[in-house]
């Protein structure tokens, strides 16, 4: 995956009733860790992974967050979550 995007259809929000982020599906809801929310903010086709990470990394005082980025958009890729915009 090179520049990934949220699937067509699927919205980012924080729910005020649940007090998190969700992921609007036109099957459902899928829920969302604060960390993964930060992810998916950031996937907007136009970023790189790298670019992603080193957006987060620089929000948390260097960490190395590169591996863990990359493991949650290709797993949110292998559930038709997340898709490549190239």
């Amino acid at each position: 995956m090179t520049r990934p995007r949220l699937v067509t259809g699927a919205r980012l929000q924080y729910d005020d009733v649940r007090s998190e982020h969700v992921l609007l599906i036109p099957e459902g809801v899928v829920r969302l860790n604060p960390s993964a929310a930060e992810v998916l903010e950031l996937c907007d086709g136009e970023r790189s992974l790298d670019d992603i990470a080193s957006a987060l990394s620089a929000r948390y005082d260097g960490a190395d967050v590169r591996d863990d980025v990359r493991e949650l958009v290709d797993a949110l890729a292998g559930k038709g979550l997340v898709v490549d915009a190239l």
